[in-house]
């Protein structure tokens, strides 16, 4: 199914810049441009990967870069890193800090070193005034704690990111912090599992929420919807996502399109950038 170019659509999280996709990756810009999807964000998850992400951002004039280091890659950060990070930031078409967050689910990364390391590149984020991207597994109350500390900072000192901070990468948490979030002005990344049976929770936050705290994301190569799991997961497939909200909030599929992508626009700026 090819969509039609009135029906906008972006993808805010896309590894377009891992292996997975070395051998078409050029075919995969295409197949979801073919599908309407206007820009595709790739993140870091380390300082390597920060720079493949701009990288293919440069390449390819409808992708932007964020750039980060992924709670799992902690063992990776060096005295070096935060003025690695920040000198990547600076770099045009870079257009958020991330993937950075807390993963307490995997045993890669001491709580302490993930929290300290979040901390540090939620500052960075501050003062250089880019929105994050936040991955969060099995983190949601110390998640909680250090972004309502980190936001009302923001509002203090008035900082402008205090009105567009971020993006809950993924969301898999619970309504309570859902909510909670939203209040701070984040937005909810709204991924393939909201198109699993099991996904009851999520399904039930997208219903309760309005699309406008909502993004729309692929995590691709993983996260691939239904009907296509087990294969590699793409960008052109947000549109089975956004599908998929449309039927949960009984709203057309273009206003699904038309407010997410408006949302996205207002989170990462990017039309600034053109």
């Amino acid at each position: 199914m090819v969509l039609e170019r009135t029906s906008e659509l972006v993808d805010t999280h896309c590894h377009l810049n891992f292996d997975d996709f070395n051998n078409d990756r050029t075919l995969v810009v295409e197949r979801a441009r073919e599908n309407g999807i206007t820009r595709i964000l790739i993140p870091g998850i380390d300082i390597e990967t920060s720079k493949t992400s701009l990288q293919y951002a440069r390449e390819f004039h409808d992708v932007y870069a964020a750039v980060g280091l992924h709670p799992n890659q902690g063992l990776s950060w060096t005295n070096n890193t935060i003025s690695d990070l920040r000198e990547l930031a600076c770099m045009e078409k870079v257009v958020a800090i991330g993937e950075i967050g807390l993963d307490y689910y995997r045993d890669r990364t001491s709580s302490s070193l993930q929290l300290a390391i979040f901390e540090e590149q939620l500052q960075l984020s501050a003062e250089l005034v880019l929105p994050v991207i936040i991955h969060n597994r099995d983190a949601s109350d110390d998640i909680l704690k250090i972004i309502k500390k980190w936001h009302e900072e923001l509002t203090k000192t008035g900082n402008q990111l205090a009105a567009f901070p971020g993006v809950l990468h993924s969301f898999s948490s619970d309504e309570y912090f859902a909510s909670e979030m939203i209040s701070l002005n984040f937005k909810i990344g709204i991924s393939g599992p909201v198109t699993f049976k099991k996904s009851q929770t999520l399904q039930s936050i997208v219903k309760s929420q309005p699309i406008t705290n909502m993004l729309l994301e692929t995590d691709a190569p993983y996260l691939t919807p239904h009907p296509y799991r087990g294969k590699r997961n793409e960008p052109a497939n947000v549109r089975i996502v956004a599908e998929k909200i449309s039927n949960i909030k009984e709203e057309s599929f273009e206003q699904v399109a038309k407010i997410t992508t408006a949302e996205a626009d207002k989170l990462f700026r990017w039309r600034e950038l053109q």
